[in-house]
């Protein structure tokens, strides 16, 4: 009887031990997931990406507390002279404003010089129209109009001009001066689609829609930009044409109306909501 007893509590310890391994083993396994999930979710926003603020118009100072706030840094690479805009003052940045990037990015801006500075004129003919921005801006000049002639070379760069003549590689330019591109187009593939430039810059829109073989049409500005300044920091609340419509030609225009109220600005739906 008594042996009976002993075998029947050794069984119950034995379940006892088995039970308590188990519910260990469940709460260890419990704790694991927790951990990994935490390490994913810091990894996850450590990795997410951050909105790049606008900081047109501002000093470095401002731009760099700026930065500092969303977890960037500012680095000035260099400067035009633009002259009605304020000395020191930031006039163009990249990556762009609204552009996402990783923490810890540096965002190089180019300042307004307190007084014009000599730039040499860079050979662009023979380049695609994306190459041929790319020098342009990089030796601290203006992109302005793309006109565009019969070629087989579509967006090949055959000539470009200064106040209408053309001017060589290696002549002196201020800084910031405009130089106007005259590109090839070939008959089969001669158009392009109207980009959305709704809520930016005129400086952004003029770089979107040049992107796209198109050029800046008419500019309207609501009353209360009455200064340079205001015009910079004025945003696009409608374009004329709209996206979605027809393509059309290449070295067309676009129409900009701007404003200092973004709320002005219209939310352009998903296509998913536009699918609903």
């Amino acid at each position: 009887m008594c042996k009976a007893v002993n075998m029947k509590k050794k069984k119950n310890s034995w379940g006892h031990w088995v039970v308590k391994n188990l519910l260990g083993m469940t709460g260890v396994y419990i704790v694991v997931i927790l951990v990994a999930a935490l390490s994913l979710g810091l990894f996850t926003r450590h990795g997410k990406e951050i909105k790049v603020p606008d900081f047109t118009g501002m000093n470095v100072p401002q731009a760099a507390a700026l930065a500092k706030q969303n977890k960037l840094e500012v680095l000035v690479s260099d400067s035009v002279y633009v002259r009605r805009m304020a000395p020191g003052s930031i006039y163009r940045q990249n990556p762009t404003p609204g552009s996402g990037v990783k923490q810890g990015r540096k965002i190089r801006v180019v300042i307004n010089a307190v007084s014009p500075k000599q730039v040499v004129m860079p050979n662009v003919v023979g380049y695609s129209l994306r190459q041929a921005i790319s020098e342009v801006i990089g030796a601290g000049l203006q992109v302005g109009t793309l006109s565009y002639t019969n070629d087989f070379a579509t967006n090949n760069v055959l000539a470009q001009s200064y106040r209408g003549e053309s001017i060589e590689a290696g002549t002196p330019l201020e800084s910031d001066s405009i130089i106007d591109l005259t590109l090839g187009v070939n008959a089969k593939e001669n158009e392009t689609t109207i980009p959305d430039v709704l809520g930016m810059h005129l400086l952004q829109a003029t770089d979107q829609l040049h992107d796209n073989s198109l050029n800046v049409g008419k500019v309207f500005f609501e009353r209360d930009i009455r200064t340079y300044a205001d015009s910079l920091a004025a945003v696009i609340y409608r374009q004329v044409p709209d996206i979605g419509g027809d393509p059309v030609k290449m070295g067309g225009t676009v129409k900009l109306y701007f404003t200092l109220d973004p709320n002005k600005v219209p939310v352009r739906k998903t296509p998913e909501e536009n699918a609903e």
